[in-house]
C-alpha cells in the first residue's frame, strides 16, 4: 500500500521508505522521502552521491560511515541527523533500514523509512488513518508499549513513534494493533544494549533526585 498520500491542510506526510539493491548499487525512494529533499516525485533519481550532498556538513561523516556500511555490506542501521533541502531548509530526520532477502534468504540489499522530526507536533491524519486513530482508543495499552520502544530506541517525540507504527500498517496492510502487539513481543529477543542499559539503570535509581530539583 502507498503511504504517499497528502494529510489534511495539504501537508505531506512525515514517513517514507527507500530501498537499496547490492547489485547495481540501486536505489529507490518513495515520494515522501524525495519531498523530504526537496524533489518533485520522479525528478531525479537517487544516488549514493545524491543522499551525501544532501546531509548536513556536520553529520555528514558520520552519515557516510553508516552508509558505506549499507552499500558495502547492507548492515541494518539506524541514524538521526539533518538533511538540507533544495530550499535550503534543514530538516531533522531518523532513518532506520534492515536487511533485505530475496526467496533464496540471500542478503540483497538494504530497505528502511525516514521519518521527519523537524516538528514536534502531528498535524490532523485523515482518511485511512482515521481508523488507525479509533483502533487507538480500543488498544491504547499495547500501542502505548510499542511507541515507548521506538521512542527510547530512536530518540523521537510520541507523535513521530506514532506515524512510524501507523505507516508500517499501512505499508503492510495490517491492523495497528497487530503491528504493535508484534513489536512488543519481539522485544524479548532483542538483545540489550549495554550502554543503554547502564544509561538507563542510572535513570531509575536517580529518578527521585531529579524529581526535587528545582525548575
Amino acid at each position: 500500500m502507498d503511504s504517499e498520500q497528502v494529510l489534511g491542510g495539504g501537508e505531506p506526510q512525515r514517513v517514507g521508505s527507500f530501498r537499496f539493491y547490492l547489485d547495481g548499487q540501486r536505489w529507490e525512494w518513495s515520494d515522501t522521502v524525495a519531498q523530504m529533499h526537496g524533489y518533485r516525485p520522479g525528478e531525479v533519481t537517487p544516488t549514493t552521491e545524491l543522499l551525501l550532498s544532501h546531509k548536513h556538513p556536520e553529520d555528514q561523516p558520520n552519515v557516510a560511515r553508516v552508509l558505506d556500511r549499507t552499500v558495502n555490506a547492507a548492515e541494518p542501521f539506524s541514524s538521526k541527523h539533518r538533511i538540507i533541502d533544495t530550499t535550503g531548509k534543514v530538516r531533522q530526520v531518523v532513518v532506520v533500514g534492515d536487511r533485505m532477502f530475496d526467496d533464496s534468504g540471500t542478503v540483497i540489499g538494504t530497505s528502511g523509512f525516514y521519518v521527519d522530526i523537524t516538528d514536534s507536533y502531528r498535524t490532523d491524519l485523515n482518511g485511512s488513518v482515521d481508523e488507525a486513530v479509533a483502533e487507538l482508543a480500543q488498544s491504547r495499552a499495547v500501542i502505548e508499549q510499542a511507541k515507548g520502544a521506538l521512542m527510547l530506541v530512536y530518540g523521537i517525540p510520541a507523535a513521530r513513534a506514532f506515524d512510524i507504527l501507523t505507516w508500517r500498517s499501512q505499508e503492510t496492510n495490517t491492523r495497528l494493533r497487530t503491528i504493535a502487539e508484534q513489536i512488543v513481543a519481539g522485544l524479548a529477543d532483542c538483545e540489550p544494549d549495554t550502554h543503554l542499559r547502564t544509561r538507563f539503570d542510572h535513570l531509575i535509581l536517580t529518578a527521585h533526585e531529579r524529581a526535587r530539583q528545582p525548575e
